[in-house]
């Protein structure tokens, strides 16, 4: 099983690009079920989330093939409609798939999802959208299967705000008879970037972006063209590794309206970002103070970049209180830092982190989730000696190559087979 190697000590320099976001890749992958013909999608990143997607695909029927960050979907007669186990435990994403089937093909059958340990994120608010725009919806030998002959519009209201339950009642209502509104939806810029692609395709989607989405249902819809919205969480990791080794490091291929948020707090830390419309500069910066964060739904703080400032947040000067409201398990990686000499106090939805500058030491880790991954990592850029992060596969689900972006910005990182 692979590990990343560490060794810290090296402020990072330089310039490197970001891949294209996994979050948006993935729903917009499984809107391709929606229209026969070919897809095309450009700046799609190498991924294992996005290899088990393509997987998926083929299995319905579909051709995929993945040339260099160029990604081509044929959607051909489907031979299946189930989403087997076997792929579906290793991503969660897989659940957006239900959707598009059941509104284009009348029937679908999705086995419960997996991913990251990280809490329950439950389904229930996918069932219930597609069950108020007419599907029938059970569970069968753990698969959730849902039937319809035709959906129809309807007014569906959130009861907490969720981005795959958006994204999955949006696919199945572009093709429902009717106008559907979706109240509370989420705003989270990969709900603009299927809603881009949908409306591409044919679909009359307005309000993406807000928490008003209202879909107007067509006939049909046709393959299109698309490129693919930077990885705003992956942005915002290299822009950390920059910060947390006191280095100057720009981010090219990213969109600064993506992060406010990150971008008020890191500044609020006392760092300088110069902005431009496709590049991000973090300056060096040889100090910086503790902040207070609270996760919420975009655009406030994203959890995704939670671990990440959290390992940021241990190199600061005075204390800093990072509260976690998204999801119920997501300190997991608060142990492993405290490995590292992290002075954390985790208290189930709150962390108290004590910063002190070079105050970490290298040592073995174990990562437990994506982000927990990408924040050892950042963590071992300043711990002094080496750290070795393992089980690093998670790691590979998230971030395209993330030790070769790292070793051409300086930074002493490896894999190795163990």
């Amino acid at each position: 099983m692979d590990a990343m190697i560490v060794r810290g000590g090296r402020v990072l320099n330089g310039e490197v690009e970001a891949s294209g976001a996994k979050n948006s890749a993935l729903p917009l992958l499984f809107s391709t079920l929606l229209a026969s013909g070919e897809h095309v999608f450009h700046n799609t990143p190498k991924l294992n989330d996005i290899q088990s997607a393509c997987k998926l695909l083929d299995l319905f029927g579909c051709e995929t093939q993945h040339d260099g960050h160029v990604l081509r979907v044929k959607v051909k007669a489907l031979k299946s409609l189930e989403a087997h186990y076997d792929v579906v435990r290793k991503m969660r994403a897989s659940i957006l798939c239900l959707g598009p089937l059941v509104s284009r093909y009348g029937e679908a059958q999705v086995s419960l999802p997996g991913g990251c340990a990280i809490g329950t994120r439950p389904i229930d608010l996918h069932l219930e959208g597609i069950k108020a725009l007419g599907a029938e919806v059970s569970m069968e030998n753990g698969y959730v299967v849902a039937r319809a002959k035709k959906l129809t519009g309807a007014n569906i209201l959130f009861e907490t705000t969720t981005v795959g339950g958006t994204e999955n009642i949006m696919m199945a209502a572009v093709l429902a008879d009717g106008t559907t509104r979706i109240e509370n939806a989420a705003k989270e810029p990969e709900i603009v970037d299927l809603a881009d692609y949908l409306n591409k395709m044919g679909a009359k989607i307005s309000g993406a972006g807000t928490s008003i989405i209202t879909i107007e249902g067509v006939n049909s819809l046709k393959p299109a063209e698309h490129e693919i919205i930077p990885d705003r969480i992956e942005v915002g990791t290299l822009l950390i590794a920059g910060a947390i080794t006191g280095g100057c490091v720009t981010v090219k291929k990213a969109r600064p309206d993506h992060l406010l948020s990150v971008i008020e707090k890191m500044r609020e830390a006392g760092f300088r970002l110069t902005l431009e419309d496709t590049a991000i500069t973090i300056e060096k910066t040889p100090a910086w103070k503790g902040v207070d964060v609270t996760t919420a739904p975009h655009p406030a703080f994203p959890t995704d970049l939670q671990a990440q400032f959290m390992a940021l947040m241990t190199q600061a000067e005075g204390t800093s209180v990072i509260t976690e409201t998204i999801f119920e398990n997501r300190f997991m990686h608060v142990q492993e830092l405290v490995r590292l000499g992290a002075n954390i106090t985790p208290k189930t939805r709150v962390a108290v982190v004590r910063g002190h500058r070079g105050g970490l030491t290298g040592a073995p880790v174990m990562a437990t989730d994506l982000r927990a991954s990408a924040s050892l990592v950042l963590a071992g850029l300043v711990a002094k000696g080496e750290t070795q992060v393992n089980r690093i596969y998670h790691l590979d689900r998230g971030y395209e190559r993330l030790e070769v972006k790292l070793q051409s910005l300086g930074a002493e990182v490896r894999r190795t087979d163990q």
